[in-house]
């Protein structure tokens, strides 16, 4: 049952049928051409370096050198940075942190891995700038909303793989996560509000390349899959419980746990994917993105505290 102060922003939308080519060129332009939103004491700026295209948000009131890579989401197939200006203004407004929204190519045009390459650009960028940008490049969390909090967790895996500098946290908006959801038709009679699997499943063979449920998939496509899950850093995700991702994320949160990772699940009751951004007005809104902003800020002064300790341990007795 949806949250009653949800009902008449989420009866406003409907699922989109992203398997319409008209349709979703129509989106990508209009998406293209959102105008800023601004968030008093916050400037935002643009990079382009080569094929990297970020969106900084810097805070006139710089309180802490921490620093937020986040991505987008989209369903894989839209979405712009730009999109999330509300969120990433409110982090840097109210945390004083940094912020670095980060673009990467949609599907179908460009299928796995060129997205997630792309980001883990982003993230070498954000290292190399770090220090000009008064963020210490070992105090950056990495965070993304539905299939850009997916693409944060297959980021988050790649960094832990390659080594060097670590993302000191993952923040995951209900995060798009398996595409064995996608595949299991038994879902499509349920018609979840504003995304539901009929939609998943397009956009999954779009990023992927083809079908969704396949015996197995390369490394880092698809998160849920990868069977080790040790190391992993701190872990923060939001679902819904009537939402299409409610089960996928759970179980992640769960194997996450069971691996020996600290794990915070924010479940919200009766409401539709998204309704953070579409409903951002909204009580349930504002009481999530305000405990979400909590678990983050909480997270960088961990880490600050860390690496105060580490300073005092160098210092002679």
């Amino acid at each position: 049952m949806i949250d009653p102060t949800l009902r008449e922003a989420t009866l406003k939308l409907k699922s989109p049928d992203v398997s319409s080519r008209p349709l979703m060129a129509i989106v990508r332009v209009a998406t293209k051409l959102l105008k800023p939103v601004q968030t008093p004491g916050v400037t935002i700026s643009t990079v382009r370096s080569g094929s990297l295209r970020l969106r900084i948000y810097t805070p006139d009131r710089v309180l802490s050198d921490g620093g937020l890579l986040w991505i987008h989401g989209g369903g894989m197939v839209m979405g712009v940075a730009k999109q999330d200006d509300p969120l990433c203004g409110s982090v840097a407004s109210e945390l004083g942190t940094i912020v670095v929204s980060a673009e990467y190519s949609l599907a179908p045009r460009q299928t796995f891995p060129t997205a997630l390459n792309e980001l883990a650009e982003s993230w070498r960028w954000f290292q190399e700038h770090a220090s000009g940008l008064g963020v210490d490049p070992a105090r950056i969390v990495v965070g993304g909303e539905s299939a850009g909090g997916g693409l944060a967790a297959s980021l988050v895996q790649r960094l832990h793989d390659e080594g060097g500098v670590q993302p000191i946290a993952q923040w995951l908006f209900s995060p798009m996560l398996d595409d064995r959801t996608a595949a299991d038709r038994d879902l499509d009679s349920v018609d979840h509000w504003i995304w539901n699997n009929a939609a998943n499943r397009v956009g999954w063979s779009s990023y992927l390349g083809h079908e969704p449920g396949q015996a197995s998939e390369p490394p880092y496509a698809v998160p849920a899959r990868r069977a080790d899950l040790t190391g992993l850093p701190p872990t923060w995700i939001s679902v819904s419980d009537i939402e299409l991702f409610a089960d996928e994320n759970r179980a992640y949160a769960d194997r996450l746990r069971a691996s020996g990772v600290d794990v915070t699940v924010d479940l919200i009751r009766g409401a539709p994917h998204g309704f953070e951004n579409y409903a951002r007005e909204s009580a349930p809104a504002r009481a999530l993105l305000s405990r979400a902003r909590a678990w983050l800020a909480a997270r960088l002064a961990m880490a600050e505290l860390r690496d105060d300790e580490t300073d005092h341990a160098d210092e002679p007795a």
